[in-house]
């Protein structure tokens, strides 16, 4: 039985994995709940009800214009661009031998065509194998960035608790139970300009992104 290779359907496939991977992934971070206890006593971007002080942020604007995740970003789309193109690479090699097998093969033995067409299949096989193995690594640096993501945002949500007397920070975005929040407790700005603020330092200081506490120390 000759070996059958669609050199179209296996480019369509690994660019659908890769992009639902990419999709599945930065929806994830859509869903965290940043939230966070502490005490930092502040601004009137807060409300007391007895002993607690509360204040939200929106966090697809906080995603949205978090530099962290921008600069991440490029990195992950720059490798996904040249996974899609060692495996095109791959997979057109690979159609390029069938073509050639299916040209030749009347001019074969049984035993050439045969061997041939084992040759084949454990190539076709091996691509199979390459493009699950590509589409787990993307899938754990995506993994990785999610978690440092939220981690960063948590601990700065913390400190920021911390020095301006909240007790809570509620998640405000379209998929919250908040249906409604006035502006005076809206810190996504504050937030926003905090995280970017720690990231530059970090990045002008050459220093690798951190998770830890000492991320969030200016």
């Amino acid at each position: 039985m000759r070996p059958k290779i669609n050199i179209i359907t296996i480019m369509k496939n690994l660019s659908l994995g890769l992009n639902i991977v990419l999709l599945v992934a930065v929806g994830v971070l859509y869903y965290f709940h940043f939230s966070s206890k502490g005490s930092n006593g502040a601004s009137s971007s807060s409300v007391s009800v007895g002993d607690l002080s509360i204040a939200y942020i929106n966090s697809d604007s906080v995603l949205k214009h978090y530099e962290f995740l921008k600069d991440n970003q490029v990195v992950i789309e720059a490798k996904e661009k040249k996974m899609s193109s060692d495996y095109r690479n791959r997979a057109q090699s690979l159609q390029n031998e069938i073509t050639a097998y299916q040209r030749n093969v009347p001019n074969l033995t049984i035993g050439q065509a045969r061997a041939l067409e084992e040759d084949l299949a454990k190539k076709q096989q091996n691509l199979q194998m390459y493009e699950q193995s590509l589409s787990q690594e993307l899938m754990g640096e995506q993994s990785r960035l999610s978690r440092e993501l939220y981690e960063r945002i948590t601990i700065f949500l913390k400190k920021y608790g911390q020095e301006n007397g909240l007790q809570v920070v509620l998640k405000y975005d379209a998929s919250s139970d908040v249906l409604y929040g006035v502006e005076a407790l809206d810190i996504t700005n504050i937030v926003v300009k905090g995280l970017n603020d720690e990231y530059k330092t970090e990045k002008e200081g050459g220093n690798n992104p951190k998770t830890d506490s000492t991320a969030t120390k200016n």
